[in-house]
């Protein structure tokens, strides 16, 4: 399993090495944009629009726009600094809280945490500890250039750490629209609810719940690969200029393009 961030986690006294890791991934079925005309695939270029030419990563900085059209530049070693800082601080535990305290609305999302080299024994102490008192670690972790909230809670036989939404990354209750204020309902109509509610009640049991639609959709690109040839990049029958034809060529540098069926089959394996 892929390391995203290793570091330690410290609770009084207590140091812990640990990596984290990934705990979901995304399974969603990657689609490519091809041209109606030729059935090349789209690509996306960063340009600028002042210049009118592609820009490329070398001639790129960073800055916040602090007002309409007016920025500050930010020094990209600043920046770089600023995040081996932070990175390089443990993850303190701040304290210890219930998990039913908080909200599901603050939970982002979800790494693995495993021992460091010589580490078993304090992961194995939180751990156990967690599980005996019932409570879950709130600490504090540098990600990707982003300090995150998080909780340490135990998981089967493992720890599970959990990044949060700060307060104020989560919006008013009071923008969203529409919402209906004091309306009466009859006692009939709640006790119906309550009693639809009750017969649609079951213990929740993740695996049996799939997504249809992906599957569907993978059945139906299976078909047509079994039914169909796949789209080719249509190539010119003679070059004209071929002194034209090896410069593009040598300005593009592009790999030869696959069809989507090899694609499909490459992410596959």
């Amino acid at each position: 399993m892929h390391t995203v961030w290793k570091g330690s986690i410290s609770f009084g006294l207590v140091n812990i090495p640990v990596k984290l890791h990934a705990a979901t991934e995304d399974k969603d079925i990657k689609l490519r944009q091809l041209h109606k005309k030729c059935k090349t695939p789209i690509r996306y270029k960063k340009t600028c629009e002042t210049c009118n030419e592609e820009v490329s990563p070398e001639d790129i900085i960073m800055a916040y726009e602090y007002s309409p059209d007016k920025f500050i530049e930010l020094d990209k070693e600043e920046m770089e600094q600023l995040r081996k800082e932070q990175e390089a601080k443990a993850v303190d535990i701040i304290n210890f809280v219930k998990l039913e305290e908080i909200d599901p609305i603050y939970f982002d999302r979800s790494y693995y945490l495993s021992p460091g080299d010589g580490g078993g024994k304090a992961y194995a102490l939180l751990r156990s500890s967690l599980k005996d008192s019932g409570k879950i670690g709130l600490a504090k972790i540098m990600i990707r250039s982003k300090e995150k909230l998080a909780v340490i809670r135990p998981y089967n036989d493992t720890l599970i750490m959990e990044t949060l939404h700060y307060p104020d990354e989560v919006r008013a209750i009071e923008e969203v629209p529409n919402i209906p204020e004091k309306i009466e309902l009859s006692q009939k109509e709640l006790d119906t609810a309550k009693l639809l509610i009750n017969q649609l009640t079951e213990e929740f049991e993740p695996e049996s719940y799939t997504d249809d639609y992906r599957t569907a959709l993978m059945e139906l690109i299976q078909e047509k690969l079994t039914s169909e040839k796949g789209v080719e990049v249509k190539q010119a029958d003679n070059v004209v200029d071929l002194m034209k034809a090896l410069e593009e060529s040598i300005k593009k540098t592009k790999p030869k393009k696959s069809s989507p069926r090899k694609a499909t089959e490459r992410k596959k394996a």
